[in-house]
Parts: structure tokens; C-alpha cells; sequence
């Protein structure tokens, strides 16, 4: 990490609100004011940029919280009624919109298909062959919401797991968060990667910038990771992780060096090549398979948190692609830069 100062020190500002839910859960906490009853919510689009702010500031209450609001608020009765709702309304929405439950076996290894040629639905086959300099930018803004936390979520899943299960996901959460060197942590690798494109690397300083499809995938996780009866399903977005991320990690590292970026920005993505290749292995056969060794009838629920991540990261990489290819910017706000 470079001398600037660790981007988590500090809790960011409430964002701007974007519709009547988020308006009420940003007055609640900055003015006091009523929290919306939870009935709100049975009429909210549970993919849309109304729900899924309100439900991400409520969630941040539990990772770094906003500048100004009292701590207590995380346990709020009224706060965790409404994200009960807001939750139930996603969660359904999900379950209705996933594919039918697969053999976990074929689950995992449609994730490892990858395509002859240049896949014209894949974000980082997209930036590897064609990405402008801003549109790296932009996917990097976008993505910093969730790897500044990277490895966060998923670590609420070790005291629920057992064995062999919670020992490989101990070592492979160890590696994400450093391997004991917090140099070496994810997340500051990441704000590396920003400072070097030029980026803000405030924790949580693009969030006024991103679509609801970002805000849903970094939701996902939270929403997995907060419930224990959820387990598998975080389980199962780890591995869907973890078995992508070193093909497409590949990919954006050459995009970076054809664009002309820093070696920081290009360390990050090189260092998950490698590292995600072996953790895949591990996930595969020691968490995936720890866990339904001793717990066989979360076989139905990993499937769904591996499916529910593929449905949400392709509804993203719709609009990232339209938007490009059509010339046109997918931040809500301009990506302010480092120094502005």
C-alpha cells in the first residue's frame, strides 16, 4: 500500500437519496426522523435503484457506517424491520428469477466454461479487446464498492461452519486479507489499483455514482452473510467467486497494460491470476465440499447463492456493455478524481 492515508479510517456521507424509500432510511439516520413502516416495501421493484440504496446504507450500518450517524443505529429495531422487508422483497424476486436447482457438481462447473473467441456478453473479454481508458475507469469505480471490503462478507460465514469446511475458508479468507502482511491485504491492493488510474480510494466514495445493478451484487452479499440460514447460499457465492475470478482477472490485467495503466493498478488483478487459481481448487473440494460432507441438505441452497450471483453479475454486465457500446457513461455521477 503507498503512503496515502487507508481509505477506511474514515466513514463516508450518506448518499443522495432516489426515491421514497432510501429518502426515508437517509432521513432517519441523519435527521432523526421516522423510519418508513416496513409495508412500504411490499411495492418496491426489488432490482431498482430505490430498494437497492435504501438496503445497502442499511447494510453499511454493519461494515464501516456513515460519517455522523450514531453506531447504536445499527441495531435499531425499526431500521432492522424495514431491512427485514426490503430483504424479503429481493430475496423473492431472486428466487423466482434464478434457473432451476442443478446438481451443485454442474453448477460449479458451468462457471468454468469459457468461451472460443471473444464472448461478446463478458465484461472483461469486452475491456481485454476493446475498453477505453474511461470505461476501465468506470468499472473500477463501480467495483471499488465492493473490494474495499473484499473478503468482508464472506468471513460472517466462518463461525457457522465446521471442519474441514471452516478451515479451508479460514486459509483462503487468510490470503485474502494478507496473509498476515497488511500490505499485502485485498482491499488496500485495490485502493492501490485506484491511485494509480487516477481514482478516488475513499471507502465508499462512488456510491452516489453506482446503478442499482452494482449496488446488487455487493447486497447479495451482505444479504447471504447476515443470515445463518443463508450459509449456503454465501457458500455458494464464494465459490462462484473464487472459480471466476482468476479466467477473468487474466483478462482485465491485459486490458490494463494495453490501456497504459500503472503496475499498480495491473498488481491487483495479477496477484488474483494466481491466487484464485489455487483458491478455486480449495473451495471447490474443501469449503464446497466440507460443507455438504457434514451439512448435505444445503446442497439446493449453495446452487441458489451460485446462481443468484451469476443472474445479478450478468444483469450488471448488461448494462455496462449497452451503455459502452452505445457511447455512453454507466456512472450516475462522473467519477471525480484522486486530488478533486
Amino acid at each position: 500500500m503507498s503512503d496515502r492515508q487507508e481509505p477506511r479510517l474514515c466513514s463516508p456521507p450518506l448518499p443522495t437519496p432516489r426515491g421514497a424509500l432510501s429518502t426515508g432510511v437517509v432521513s432517519a439516520l441523519a435527521r432523526g426522523l421516522p423510519v418508513p413502516k416496513p409495508e412500504r416495501a411490499a411495492d418496491a421493484d426489488p432490482y431498482g435503484d430505490d430498494l437497492q440504496l435504501a438496503l445497502y446504507v442499511l447494510y453499511e450500518l454493519h461494515y464501516q457506517g456513515f460519517d455522523g450517524v450514531d453506531e447504536e443505529r445499527e441495531w435499531d429495531p425499526a431500521l432492522l424491520a424495514l431491512r427485514r422487508a426490503l430483504e424479503q422483497c429481493f430475496l423473492t424476486a431472486l428466487r423466482v428469477d434464478v434457473p432451476r436447482p442443478v446438481p451443485v457438481k454442474k453448477a460449479l462447473d458451468d462457471l468454468q466454461i469459457e468461451p472460443v473467441g471473444h464472448d461478446g456478453g463478458s465484461v472483461s473479454h469486452y475491456l481485454q479487446r476493446d475498453g477505453e481508458p474511461s470505461q476501465l475507469m468506470e468499472y473500477v469505480a463501480l467495483r471499488s464498492l465492493y473490494h474495499l471490503k473484499e473478503a468482508d462478507p464472506h468471513a460472517w460465514v466462518v463461525p457457522r461452519l465446521h471442519g474441514r469446511a471452516k478451515a479451508a475458508m479460514v486459509a483462503v479468507e487468510y490470503d485474502e486479507f494478507g496473509a498476515g502482511r497488511p500490505s499485502e491485504i485485498h482491499a488496500g491492493l485495490f485502493a492501490d489499483l485506484m491511485e494509480d488510474l487516477g481514482l478516488e480510494t475513499a471507502y465508499g466514495h462512488y456510491l452516489d455514482a453506482a446503478p442499482a445493478e452494482a449496488l446488487a451484487t455487493v447486497n447479495l452479499m451482505s444479504l447471504f452473510g447476515l443470515h445463518r440460514a443463508l450459509r449456503g447460499a454465501l457458500v455458494g457465492h464464494f465459490a462462484a467467486v473464487e472459480v471466476t475470478s482468476s479466467p477473468g482477472s487474466r483478462r482485465l490485467a491485459k486490458a490494463l497494460r494495453r490501456t497504459g495503466a500503472g503496475p499498480a493498478a495491473v498488481r491487483f488483478y495479477d496477484e488474483h491470476v494466481e491466487a484464485d487459481a489455487v483458491h478455486e481448487q480449495v473451495v471447490r473440494h474443501d469449503v464446497v465440499g466440507g460443507l455438504l460432507e457434514s451439512e448435505p441438505a444445503l446442497e439446493p441452497d449453495v446452487v441458489f447463492g451460485v446462481q443468484a450471483t451469476t443472474l445479478l453479475e450478468d444483469r450488471l454486465g448488461a448494462v455496462l456493455l449497452a451503455a459502452w457500446r452505445d457511447g455512453r457513461g454507466v456512472l450516475r455521477v462522473p467519477a471525480s478524481r484522486s486530488g478533486q
